[in-house]
């Protein structure tokens, strides 16, 4: 291991949440980049499972488990893994930011591109601008070429979106210059409602988490009525990891980072993940105390 990062899921893990307690002890972590066995460069792609179970696709596998649910995460000197899960790291992309993306960046890539099929000239609107996911859909939208609106109660973090190339930046739950055809939704409850009122009729809403309530208002009547699509996403394939690289290497965007922290220090990152304080990905450097 090189470099890991911080993501919402340890955090979850960490409180109790979806995690069987015969399955600890654990170790947490899910994004993970260093040398294989052969001093190869490599990033690890998180899903662990069959692709053939899932008709091709493994995040359909209903036996898959992400990184640090049923085997050992990121969060160590070393780590073991499947020979399928390693992607070469390209030489351009450094390890700490190639540890950003196997969870948030795969995440925003499958929620744009594979699920809402958002292409140059689509409005999208992104809720929470600070976090993991929402800064990678934000920077992932606009290199290609839609209109992009982001949402955050935190000035700063409206602020650092417009800079990414968000048409507009507006605080939460304000209205939006537009109806857009896409929202890219991990907040949950907090911004649900608006997020199906932000919606074109016949627009669609990508949900992959709910970071502030998982018991949103349905409104079903809107949903029906104005032919809404709501659709869920979680996990990336493999083949969405390379494509994500691909598009990186075309359009020289690159990973938020909003610090890198030693390894030893991960309980400071945990509590400014917990304070809101970061925008974007904090990073864990695990060899600084080798340097």
């Amino acid at each position: 291991m090189v470099a890991s990062s911080l993501n919402m899921h340890d955090l979850w893990t960490l409180r109790g949440v979806g995690h069987p307690a015969d399955l600890l002890p654990i170790v947490l972590g899910c994004d993970a980049a260093g040398y294989d066995e052969d001093g190869t460069e490599v990033i690890v792609h998180p899903v662990i499972g069959d692709p053939d179970a899932g008709r091709g696709d493994e995040t359909l596998d209903p036996n898959r488990a992400l990184l640090s649910e049923r085997h050992d995460g990121a969060f160590a000197e070393y780590l073991t893994v499947p020979s399928r899960n390693l992607v070469p790291k390209p030489a351009w992309l450094s390890f700490q930011e190639a540890a950003c993306l196997p969870v948030a960046w795969t995440t925003a890539y499958r929620m744009l591109f594979t699920q809402a099929r958002v292409s140059a000239g689509d409005r999208v609107l992104v809720q929470g601008a600070g976090g993991g996911v929402a800064s990678a859909a934000i920077k992932l939208a606009v290199a290609a070429g839609a209109v992009v609106y982001a949402t955050s109660r935190s000035a700063d973090k409206r602020a650092e979106a417009l800079s990414w190339g968000v048409r507009a930046a507006v605080p939460s739950g304000e209205r939006l210059p537009d109806k857009v055809d896409v929202v890219i939704e991990t907040v949950g409850e907090a911004t649900w409602s608006h997020s199906l009122r932000s919606l074109r009729p016949g627009g669609t809403v990508v949900i992959a988490g709910a970071t502030s309530g998982m018991n949103p208002p349905a409104d079903l009547g809107r949903v029906f009525y104005l032919q809404q699509r709501i659709l869920g996403s979680t996990g990336c394939t493999r083949s969405e990891l390379v494509g994500l690289l691909r598009v990186l290497e075309a359009t020289g965007v690159r990973p938020v980072i909003d610090r890198v922290l030693p390894l030893t220090e991960i309980h400071k990152g945990f509590q400014l993940m917990i304070d809101g304080a970061l925008t974007g990905k904090l990073v864990l450097d695990h060899m600084e105390e080798n340097r």
